[in-house]
């Protein structure tokens, strides 16, 4: 009796609480909200959304008792964020009225436009609205913000991409409007209140197509022999200054989205093009981060303010690398050192406990209309390098600063960079796995496993082994996020570590400039809502991140498009119960084998705690990082993703037993059941047991 009377008790607190989280609906259209913290979800059935939509963050009320039906059910009561205002699809018009139809998998209403909101567009023309307006129990009203170019699909497509991750694709008139009003002219009376380094050598180095510089590096030798470098940000907090329009916006996006034919950008062109891009032979406004050092890469002192630079030279990382490859060009002596001292500072990193895990990221060549004629592989030389290292010192450097200061003898609250230790559940059966390659960790501390790591990356360079170990290693890793709990950075070995150096492109640089600026005046004001601005900060990184999975995997497949039938070498990328995932060794695209283009020779269980498929009978091993030749059987553009057949050579062939009808493994030849137009497995829904997200990104520090 005790115990019914607690949960009716715990039933009554559910009703009369509000809980907040996202709104995930199913294709079903039943609706689902995860609140953080709590081990249950709560169904809202679609009568209850109350003009909440799929990705939304709300507030629920339960409605019924949990402890009768198994489930909390509820109901919206208040949205407090929209995931999204725009969406793609088509028109239908008639003689009084319009509704928009939206082309996505998840079910939402259809929004009326008004016939003065059509935009030129005409009956079943693919449109972008925005919704403006929506009242409980009547339907969204929107305007038509573009008629899309029905021929163009490689626009449709990216631009689909960004708004299914709530990235706005177009700036509010206010906004627009705002960054229209702000002067070219930089007053003298702030460059009167600024440290004046435009006398000093300075230069940027970005990529070829990079629109927007919003770092810079400076250089001279001072009288005394030891060396003065200067790290230098674009100072957007004096353009885009709290609680404006443009700041809104800016926190509301909290990222630029880098895809390969576009950049969805965090501010309008006007800042992150004109006025905070550090152009070649123009005065700019910055902030900055200034070293003195010896040759030897000695820090002896350290200034943090506000500065005015003046930038003498542009390079790319082509043109850099050159000169520190030739040991001639323009500012070789200047390069050369900054080259020293950057591979200096990087041999400390990785000595004082940074892991040194290697990444590869792909580049496409486009042609005039986005479409992909060739596929680049990226890779991390010593002019990138370069940069790195000095935009990590200078982030350092800020966050240590930062970290000093109390208020209340409470640490100041601020938008950390961080990075946990491993999580043991992933990193457990990785040492087990490494260990049948020779590779002993050492898990005594968070700094031994560091180390371990660095040993194991040394040794397994260059054997068959070294693609596994990487990619399983990189996959214990945490994901760094946004927090104002200074946990420290564990990749990259630092105790205080914070984005100070993009502003341009990430909100949480903003919010540091603020706060550092604040320091420096010694006019502290504690943000009581900054962990949240982390958190929300962390969630559209990861959504940027998706975006640009997304778009690199469309663009992929639509170059694959082209060699529908042909063979390739692969290695083994990901292994699960249905197939195993390749990726190309030419082009790092990547497509599925299923299991069922596999039943011709054998018979395959996953072996989890291996990394690989294993066949009942023959005992044939598919395993992470194997090589092997696949042919390429279905490109899906819509679906973003490929099909591969895996390619039996001759010997491989003697090794596999007469199949479950007696018929042979055909030499040479490919899955009987594959040929046969036998159905691959369908893709898991998104939230399933997945493949990770493939380790040929990119680290983001």
């Amino acid at each position: 009796m005790q115990n019914k009377k607690k949960k009716k008790n715990k039933s009554a607190a559910d009703s009369s609480h509000l809980y907040k989280g996202r709104l995930d609906v199913t294709r079903s259209g039943m609706g689902f909200v995860i609140v953080e913290g709590r081990d249950q979800d709560i169904l809202i059935r679609p009568t209850d959304f109350n003009t909440a939509l799929h990705g939304d963050t709300v507030q629920v009320k339960i409605t019924n008792d949990a402890s009768r039906s198994g489930r909390s059910q509820g109901e919206v009561v208040d949205v407090v964020e929209r995931k999204q205002l725009e969406f793609l699809g088509h028109i239908e018009i008639s003689q009084s009225f319009a509704f928009f139809i939206a082309e996505m998998d998840k079910p939402m209403p259809d929004i009326y436009v008004p016939l003065s909101q059509l935009n030129g567009a005409v009956n079943k023309d693919k449109v972008i609205v925005r919704i403006v307006e929506w009242e409980k129990n009547k339907k969204p009203q929107g305007i038509v913000i573009q008629v899309m170019d029905s021929s163009d699909e490689n626009d449709q497509a990216m631009k689909e991409i960004l708004l299914e991750n709530g990235f706005p694709l177009f700036f509010p008139e206010e906004v627009l409007e705002e960054s229209e009003r702000l002067p070219d002219l930089i007053p003298a009376a702030e460059i009167g209140q600024r440290k004046d380094m435009r006398g000093v050598l300075t230069m940027t180095i970005d990529p070829v197509d990079a629109k927007d510089f919003d770092d810079a590096i400076s250089i001279r030798t001072l009288e005394n022999g030891q060396l003065e470098i200067g790290v230098h940000i674009a100072d957007v907090g004096y353009y885009v200054e709290p609680e404006t329009a443009l700041d809104k916006e800016a926190y509301s996006r909290a990222t630029s989205v880098y895809l390969p034919d576009r950049v969805n950008p965090m501010l309008p062109e006007r800042i992150s093009n004109e006025l905070c891009s550090l152009r070649p032979h123009e005065d700019k406004l910055t902030f900055s981060a200034i070293f003195r050092m010896t040759a030897k890469g000695e820090i002896k002192h350290s200034w943090i303010g506000r500065t005015v630079i003046h930038s003498d030279h542009r390079f790319t990382y082509e043109e850099v690398q050159e000169i520190i490859e030739q040991k001639t060009g323009l500012y070789q002596p200047e390069i050369a050192l900054l080259n020293d001292l950057a591979q200096r500072f990087r041999r400390q990193r990785f000595k004082k406990g940074a892991i040194n895990f290697s990444s590869t990221e792909v580049r496409f060549k486009l042609d005039e209309k986005g479409k992909p004629i060739g596929i680049l592989v990226k890779e991390s030389k010593e002019s990138h390098q370069l940069v790195e290292e000095f935009m990590l010192l200078a982030n350092r450097t800020v966050a240590e600063y930062v970290g000093k200061i109390t208020v209340h003898k409470k640490p100041v609250p601020f938008p950390y960079r961080v990075h946990d230790t491993p999580d043991k559940e992933k990193l457990l059966p990785f040492i087990e796995f490494a260990k049948k390659y020779g590779h002993v960790f050492d898990t005594k501390t968070p700094q031994a496993i560091a180390a371990s790591f660095n040993q194991m990356l040394v040794d397994v360079r260059g054997k068959p082994e070294q693609h596994v170990l990487e990619q399983l290693g990189i996959r214990t890793m945490a994901k760094a996020i946004y927090t104002t709990e200074n946990i420290g950075h564990y990749g990259l070995g630092f105790e205080h570590y914070c984005h100070f150096t993009s502003p341009i492109r990430r909100y949480p640089d903003v919010l540091v400039h603020r706060i550092l600026q604040e320091c420096l005046d010694q006019k502290i004001e504690p943000d009581k809502k900054l962990e949240a601005k982390c958190r929300h900060s962390s969630e559209r990184e990861r959504a940027a991140m998706d975006s640009e999975r997304a778009a690199n995997k469309y663009k992929q497949v639509e170059y694959m498009q082209g060699f529908l039938g042909e063979e390739f070498e692969g290695v083994i990328s990901g292994v699960a119960s249905f197939g195993f995932w390749v990726e190309t060794v030419e082009h790092k695209c990547e497509g599925l084998v299923s299991i069922n283009s596999l039943l011709e020779y054998d018979d395959f269980r996953h072996m989890e705690s291996e990394y690989s498929l294993v066949g009942r009978r023959s005992g044939r091993q598919f395993r992470m990082g194997d090589k092997l030749t696949i042919r390429i059987v279905s490109a899906n553009l819509a679906k973003r993703q490929m099909d591969y057949e895996w390619v039996i050579t001759a010997s491989e062939a003697a090794g596999f037993p007469p199949g479950p009808h007696g018929e042979a493994a055909t030499p040479g030849g490919s899955a009987k059941s594959s040929r046969s137009g036998a159905k691959a497995p369908q893709r898991r829904p998104q939230g399933g047991r997945g493949k990770p997200s493939s380790p040929h990104r990119k680290k983001k520090k």
